[in-house]
């Protein structure tokens, strides 16, 4: 295999800038859904079980990876977890592509936190309407997580379709197959 394109979304657009855009999608998420939830609903909002809202919030980014690496178990062998302990209160969890994946699998494995915890936030903020702003504040930061993920799905996009990926030092690998 031969390496077609290089992508390290962190180095191209930088971590500040990404920082700023997710902030920027986290708010305009949660002003959105804010909104559309008090526009639906009539009753007050409650302030209990606020630990279990904290306990939640922490929770969402191990989740989030938990469901990266659970659409990727069958290449289990070829990633690694990485636990990055920079911020002692928050670690950061990384998965690690030691050998070459399919390119649709783990575009499948990027997204697939969006579309599984996303609309689990906006059922609870419909079903529960007295704690729907807790589940904005959830969806918002949820989405916020979510960015970087599609930042790479745009550029996996263009790709081609058969290709591999493989992650180095200088960032994730397009590989496409040789001719025979």
């Amino acid at each position: 295999m031969r390496c077609w394109k290089t992508i390290n979304v962190k180095k191209h657009y930088g971590l500040s800038r990404l920082f700023l855009l997710s902030s920027i999608l986290m708010i305009g998420v949660f002003i959105i859904s804010y909104i559309s939830f008090e526009l639906t609903k009539e009753t007050g909002q409650s302030d209990a079980y606020f630990a279990l809202f904290i306990a939640t919030v922490v929770l969402i980014y191990p989740l989030h990876k938990a469901i990266h690496f659970a659409l990727l178990w069958k290449y289990r062998n070829r990633i690694t977890l990485v636990v990055n302990r920079d911020w002692a209160l928050f670690p950061l969890f990384l998965l690690r592509i030691c050998e070459p994946i399919p390119k649709k699998r783990f575009a499948l494995s990027l997204i697939a936190p969006f579309f599984v915890l996303n609309p689990l936030f906006i059922a609870g903020g419909i079903m529960l309407p007295a704690f729907s702003h807790y589940f904005t504040a959830l969806l918002a930061f949820h989405s916020g997580i979510c960015l970087i993920d599609f930042v790479y799905v745009k550029n996996l996009s263009r790709s081609p379709k058969a290709s591999y990926i493989e992650e180095t030092d200088h960032g994730y690998e397009i590989l496409v197959p040789l001719p025979d």
